[in-house]
């Protein structure tokens, strides 16, 4: 292999689920060679970050002895055959600038906590802003709606955008926040208009996360919630009723953006180790 070429591997370990990249750098340009995402699902996470990177593995046609360094990030102690972790703050980054490299903005959406971040030219955080109220901006919060509700994950997008009327959900609290669901169902609104009104909700605390930092520019999202159209139009409807000119650009490969960072950085370190050792 030339020196100039590193291949390198990413796992991110979230709540719900673990990431696994592999891209191949090579004189400032990034492959990404292959991919996969398991959700954990109450199974033992270091089992479920073995078969998540051994199907990332497969997916490049790579065997692991090919792979010059394992980046985790997230729940990093759980990669147990790790070369080195890396900050999910930074690999959510480089990963949406991989993906969309205009971006100059970034929301990671996840299981846990939402939080926005302005990136300069080298893909770096300059400013953030997080979540700092109960659950009910998270994508746990969403999960246990759609469980009440009786859909899936996969589904909610698109009920969302068949909403007529959406009934918005006002309480910051997770628990209150469910209460409010169960009186709407005993209302008899829709399932399309709670879940848009949820996600309403939801995409209002974006907005003002990411305004917080700028109100012009492109924003890349990232993390679970990334795939959830809904979410995305009701993102765009929140911005735009703030007077915000920011271009939100979803990506099909956003959910991978935290692992797909971890790996360019990886490749980034093993460079440096490499030359600092010549």
């Amino acid at each position: 292999m030339s020196a100039r070429t590193t291949t390198a591997g990413g796992i991110d370990v979230g709540a719900g689920a673990v990431k696994a990249a592999v891209v191949r750098c090579s004189r400032g340009a990034d492959e990404l060679l292959g991919f996969h995402v398991e959700r954990i699902r109450r199974r033992d996470p270091r089992a479920v970050v073995e078969e998540v990177w051994h199907a990332a593995l497969d997916k490049a046609r790579l065997p692991a002895s090919e792979v010059d360094y394992v980046a985790s990030t997230g729940e990093g102690e759980l990669v147990e055959f790790r070369t080195g972790h890396f900050y999910s703050m930074t690999t959510h980054a480089r990963g949406a600038r991989f993906l969309v490299p205009e971006a100059t903005l970034v929301l990671d959406a996840g299981a846990l906590h939402a939080r926005a971040m302005l990136v300069d030219e080298r893909s770096r955080p300059v400013s953030y802003r997080m979540t700092s109220q109960c659950a009910s901006g998270s994508g746990q919060f969403l999960e246990n709606i759609t469980r009440y509700l009786g859909v899936t994950m996969d589904e909610v997008g698109e009920l969302s955008c068949r909403a007529q009327k959406p009934e918005v959900v006002s309480s910051i609290c997770a628990v209150l926040a469910e209460t409010d669901v169960i009186n709407m169902v005993s209302r008899g609104i829709s399932t399309p208009d709670i879940l848009k009104g949820i996600h309403l909700s939801m995409a209002g605390r974006f907005a003002r996360l990411v305004t917080s930092l700028s109100k012009t520019g492109v924003l890349a999202v990232t993390g679970g919630l990334a795939s959830d159209a809904g979410l995305i139009a009701a993102t765009e409807q929140e911005l735009a009723k703030v007077g915000a000119k920011i271009d939100v650009k979803p990506h099909p490969l956003s959910i991978h953006a935290g692992a797909i960072g971890a790996a360019i950085w990886g490749a980034f370190r093993h460079e440096k180790l490499a030359t600092a050792a010549r």
